[in-house]
């Protein structure tokens, strides 16, 4: 039993890690509308950790995933036992280390050789939602460290729906203007996320009209 649903994930993993993803991002509007004062971003974000252990390639990639995952998550353990501003970045710091493997894991299934088929489309939506979230997670730890760096928040400062949120509008270059990044760190951080996404989604959409138009120019030619 447990063998076969392990097969199925594995057969449709990155579409389950669509699904988780499309899940963390939408928690924090669905819980503030419901008006719960619970909001679970860190532990969805664990969970996304979880569920892209079966996007890394090989027992390498692997190994240092489960390291670093494991890291996030006793990291995260000791700061809400004992607290500590260092115990913040070093799990923080572990959580983007990790999603960066499973972003380049992602992008890479999604630009390699081969058809064109529904695993192929979500590894690239993951690749671009995982990079967003890895951005979202960054402004959260620089507004966190250097409090001054955005405006338009609450004097408590950029907590992580706002940061996940500002991620996005920028990754999509919306430009809505209600977050404004205000340090020179701040301001480079959102234009190295706007100009990556961008250049992600050309280099992504000419990659896979090219896979997909390759067969028909095969059929097409004499004797092939």
């Amino acid at each position: 039993m447990l063998k076969s649903l392990i097969d199925r994930y594995r057969r449709r993993r990155f579409a389950w890690l669509l699904f988780f993803l499309l899940v963390t991002i939408g928690a924090h509007s669905a819980f503030d509308g419901l008006g719960f004062r619970f909001h679970p971003l860190q532990a969805l974000l664990a969970l996304n950790l979880l569920a892209a252990i079966g996007t890394i390639p090989g027992r390498r990639g692997t190994r240092a995933f489960l390291v670093l995952g494991g890291a996030f998550v006793a990291l995260q353990g000791l700061r809400a036992a004992f607290g500590g501003e260092a115990m913040f970045h070093l799990s923080e710091g572990a959580w983007v280390s990790a999603s960066l493997l499973a972003t380049a894991a992602t992008a890479r299934q999604a630009l390699r050789r081969g058809p064109v088929d529904g695993e192929r489309i979500a590894a690239a939506l993951d690749a671009y939602l995982l990079g967003g979230l890895v951005f979202g997670v960054c402004f959260w730890v620089l507004g966190h460290a250097w409090p001054g760096s955005f405006r338009g928040v609450p004097d408590s400062g950029l907590d992580l729906g706002a940061a996940i949120y500002f991620s996005f509008v920028t990754i999509a270059t919306l430009g809505y203007g209600d977050v404004v990044p205000a340090s020179e760190a701040a301001r480079g951080l959102a234009m190295l996320e706007a100009i990556g996404g961008q250049m992600y989604l050309a280099v992504l959409v000419a990659r896979l009209v090219s896979l997909h138009a390759t067969p028909a120019a095969k059929e097409s030619q004499p004797g092939v």
